[in-house]
């Protein structure tokens, strides 16, 4: 009497359209293969798959490793005395936002290997390379790509990237080891600690071994420039979606020039 089409056992079907009523099963998804077996020829003609897709052909998405936010711009010192910042090991957490701490995802690979995929990453070993010191540092932010300008404004880390890093840690290095000051202004005042590592009062034979190593102590002005900002220009050596790592070395001579032209000239359009 409802018209409905009746199932085997005389009973009314569901009505068109309801929930009950099956649906089309989902469609499975595809994944992204990089093999070219299943490419045409250059002939034009199909080439039949003669096996089935293998693992080691599958392609997987791009890193992207994320670097350090806006917020990330604030140096160590700054946060002394602020009420609004908490610094947790390499979190620090701001009142207008916040820098989530590094995350690395394992990835197996083929012959049971392992990648280190980094997603997001706030700090990295960089060299200085005149100076044989390396030191692990913070990564304040992304200034220039050659391949993309939309990888710089993403904050996007890769290989041969120009980023900031924060120059403290070279900075007490130098201080330390030539017993000189470095990027500070004429007539700052210095702290307890710095004024014990720069005036401290040493013995003759120590005293002779200091005077030596000032005798090669200068640096470029360029780089001088920079350690007043509490900046140096880095460019990131390792594959951050590959090893997990952000690391590198601090931009110097002929190289540095170049980048200083290409930001500047970016920077201008």
């Amino acid at each position: 009497a409802c018209g409905r089409p009746r199932g085997p056992l005389g009973c009314p079907g569901p009505a068109p359209g309801s929930l009950t009523q099956a649906a089309a099963p989902p469609l499975s998804p595809v994944g992204i293969s990089r093999d070219n077996w299943h490419k045409r020829r250059k002939t034009g003609g199909k080439r039949k798959p003669y096996h089935k897709k293998r693992k080691y052909e599958l392609g997987r998405p791009a890193a992207n490793t994320k670097g350090c936010t806006e917020t990330a711009a604030v140096s160590w010192e700054c946060l002394e005395g602020v009420g609004s910042a908490v610094v947790v090991g390499h979190l620090v957490l701001l009142v207008h936002g916040e820098i989530g701490p590094r995350r690395i995802h394992t990835v197996r690979v083929r012959g049971g290997n392992k990648k280190y995929r980094a997603l997001r990453l706030d700090v990295g070993n960089f060299s200085w390379g005149s100076e044989c010191c390396t030191r692990k540092t913070r990564i304040i932010d992304v200034v220039y790509n050659a391949s993309n300008n939309e990888l710089v404004r993403t904050k996007t880390l890769v290989k041969n990237c120009i980023v900031l890093i924060d120059s403290t840690p070279y900075r007490q290095w130098y201080e330390s080891h030539y017993a000189l000051p470095l990027g500070r202004k004429k007539g700052a005042k210095l702290t307890p600690e710095e004024e014990e590592i720069l005036n401290k009062k040493r013995s003759k034979k120590i005293q002779k071994k200091y005077d030596e190593r000032k005798k090669n102590a200068k640096i470029s002005s360029l780089l001088e420039e920079q350690f007043q900002q509490g900046k140096l220009l880095a460019c990131i050596a390792s594959r951050p979606g590959q090893c997990g790592r952000a690391d590198g070395y601090v931009l110097e001579g002929k190289e540095l020039e170049f980048y200083l032209r290409k930001i500047k000239a970016r920077k201008g359009k």
